[in-house]
């Protein structure tokens, strides 16, 4: 593999001022008509366009990512939410009928068919699936839904609990459910839920309102539902409805099952007659929960290490980053739920955000964001901004097989050789357990669409009935049917990126196999990593896979291949 380096550098501006700073719509305006204008004679004259397009797409994306991410960072400011909300109302419409009127003016460019077509097919195949979607009537809708979205974080932010005497904010409280008294882990557990549930019909109402100007977005757009709508809205080009079908299927045949193994193992360790909620991430009376970190600058210093006996520039990326303030670690109060990792197109580095509480599953969340701020890092060199959009199926096989990668170094986070061997044990705990809640959050999205004049008691009741297909038989729900039926709504996915969820399970399936490259040979293994993000989205989606070293298959017959493996690897720490 060539040398890398993450001394990331924004590239200078020759269409836009290098000082230029987005106001309103007039501010960019012009540059738009230019490129709406400008002649095209002669290959060179397109090559020049595509790169001006190019640097105004970054420049805008860069100047609204940052208005999300200092909205997230903090709730309770309502200048940043303005700040956020004027440029969705006020510029984004403005710009999507101009950015419909050149992608019409590439694709019917007589020069268009000299270009490379491997290297363009990817981002032409894309352009001409946004000129089928546009509808003018849909930039009014598409604009309230970006600012609807947002009130996800804006309502959830403020959800806290109080826990003996102390206020914290439900990710923080969640720490306790890992604690050995059982009594006090049920106390937590419904102090949460019920907090929830304060909020349960606003957010009710709240995902009505997105579910009609969704559906109304489809309709306009000459789709019969929004999920059809979505699948070519989101490039799922490689894929149908048909094989996420599949998908469900194979996780109820051949991963439930090892999830009720899981589960009775935790039973077994905690010595319990009946497993509760409550139970499933606690630890046993004579045994203290995993304290990996104890502040977020701790953890990111621990991460720097942990990549940096991987390869010295996974952690290089990371302190790029850190130079840059290119990080929000830790939970508090009116701060927006979750972690993400955001690209920032122009300048290369992106933003890590995440609700650190000193928990097993916050290493898991910075090694996670850590994997895609690597694929952000080695796409960064590619000549247009459309290159850089990969697949969000790849972009997750970069983060979920850092999570499997990243083990091999967990002895910084974890001194004591019992708390590794624990840790290794949850996180492949998790690897599987989370594929029931990717399908079930999959197929409920289906439902709602294809039904979106359902009412309220029908979302409830379709809800519960797929929660149950995918549900462990061997936890106790008895009395709680409640939190079940609304729990739902704490996955913001459903809320602000609607039907972005399937890909985590494609994905994990991917970071399998990628793990079961890396036992066998781990240079190798990182070398078809390192190959197959910097190609960014310029190959497609099975291309990407065959890069990695990958199939791209989500069959019951390699679904159960991988969880052989994963079994087979977990049963030897279990055993240990």
């Amino acid at each position: 593999m060539k040398s890398l380096s993450a001394n990331i550098e924004k590239p200078v501006r020759v269409f836009l001022p290098e000082n230029f700073i987005i106001s309103d719509w007039n501010s960019i305006s012009s540059y738009f008509e230019d490129l709406a204008q400008r002649p095209l004679q002669t290959p060179a004259d397109l090559e020049k366009w595509l790169k001006d397009m190019s640097e105004l797409e970054s420049v805008i994306s860069e100047d609204v990512s940052w208005r999300h991410i200092r909205m997230t960072c903090n709730t309770e400011d309502k200048k940043l939410q303005e700040h956020f909300t004027y440029f969705m109302m006020e510029v984004q419409p403005k710009i999507q009928p101009y950015a419909d009127l050149l992608n019409r003016k590439l694709i019917n460019s007589p020069l268009t068919a000299l270009l490379d077509k491997k290297k363009y097919f990817t981002y032409l195949r894309s352009v001409r699936k946004s000129i089928e979607l546009f509808r003018e009537e849909n930039i009014p809708i598409q604009s309230e839904l970006s600012v609807l979205g947002q009130q996800y974080g804006t309502i959830s932010g403020k959800m806290t609990v109080t826990v003996k005497g102390q206020e914290y904010t439900l990710q923080q409280a969640m720490k306790f459910l890992e604690n050995p008294d059982r009594v006090l882990r049920e106390e937590v557990y419904r102090k949460v839920q019920e907090r929830r549930l304060q909020d349960k019909d606003a957010l009710n109402n709240l995902y009505s309102e997105l579910i009609k100007r969704r559906d109304q977005i489809a309709r306009n757009a000459g789709f019969a539902n929004f999920r059809d709508y979505k699948f070519v809205e989101m490039g799922r080009f490689d894929y149908t409805k048909e094989d996420c079908y599949r998908f469900h299927d194979s996780v109820k045949q051949h991963i439930l099952p090892l999830v009720e193994i899981i589960n009775q193992y935790q039973q077994r360790k905690l010595g319990l007659d009946v497993l509760r909620p409550w139970d499933m991430d606690a630890e046993p009376a004579n045994q203290q929960p995993l304290n990996p970190f104890k502040t977020g600058d701790e953890l990111l210093e621990k991460t720097v290490t942990c990549f940096s006996d991987l390869r010295p520039f996974f952690a290089d990326c990371l302190r790029t980053m850190k130079k840059m303030n290119r990080f929000d670690l830790e939970s508090r109060i009116g701060k927006a739920p979750g972690g993400y990792n955001c690209p920032l197109a122009e300048t290369g580095a992106p933003f890590i955000f995440m609700n650190a509480a000193g928990q097993m599953h916050d290493v898991t969340t910075m090694v996670h964001e850590g994997g895609h701020a690597i694929h952000s890092f080695l796409s960064h060199h590619l000549e247009l901004s459309a290159f850089k959009e990969y697949p969000m199926e790849i972009a997750e096989v970069a983060s979920m097989a850092m999570e499997l990668f990243s083990m091999e170094n967990w002895e910084i986070y974890f001194q004591n050789p019992e708390d590794l061997r624990r840790a290794k044990i949850q996180q492949l705990e998790r690897v599987i357990t989370i594929f029931p809640w990717i399908a079930t959050i999959d197929k409920f999205q289906h439902w709602v669409y294809e039904n979106p004049n359902h009412n309220l008691e029908q979302r409830t009741e379709n809800w519960f009935r797929i929660y149950n297909e995918f549900n462990s038989k061997s936890v106790d729900w008895r009395g709680l049917e409640i939190y079940q039926k609304n729990i739902w709504q704490k996955q913001l996915h459903l809320f602000e990126v609607p039907f972005y969820y399937i890909e985590y399970g494609i994905a994990q399936l991917g970071a399998i196999g990628m793990w079961m490259q890396f036992k066998k040979n781990k240079d190798q293994a990182l070398d078809h990593y390192i190959q197959a993000l910097s190609l960014g989205g310029t190959k497609t989606l099975p291309e990407l896979y065959e890069a990695a070293g990958l199939k791209f298959d989500f069959s019951g017959t390699y679904i159960k291949e991988l969880m052989d493996f994963v079994e087979s690897e977990l049963k030897v720490l279990m055993n240990d």
